[in-house]
């Protein structure tokens, strides 16, 4: 499964988006424009992402940027695995 994919997956079941993550693509934005993405679900979806992908996040490495848009939050997954 590619990190764009789990992204979207992990999107949807952390903010209980019903499927609708299936449509986003890597344009789509996420802070600011998602009522679900609110502080509470970013801790939320940072502990997923380190517990189903077997990552470390930092504090000092998140930012409004991570988690701007699908392809940033991917990207930096992507930065994230190859470390």
């Amino acid at each position: 499964m590619s990190s764009a994919s789990q992204v979207l997956r992990l999107l949807d079941e952390t903010l209980g988006l019903q499927g609708r993550a299936a449509q986003f693509d890597a344009q789509t934005p996420l802070l600011g424009a998602l009522v679900e993405l609110d502080s509470m679900a970013v801790v939320s979806l940072i502990t997923a992402l380190e517990e189903q992908l077997g990552i470390t996040i930092g504090d000092d490495e998140i930012d409004g940027q991570t988690f701007s848009t699908v392809g940033a939050l991917t990207r930096f997954v992507d930065a994230k695995l190859a470390a």
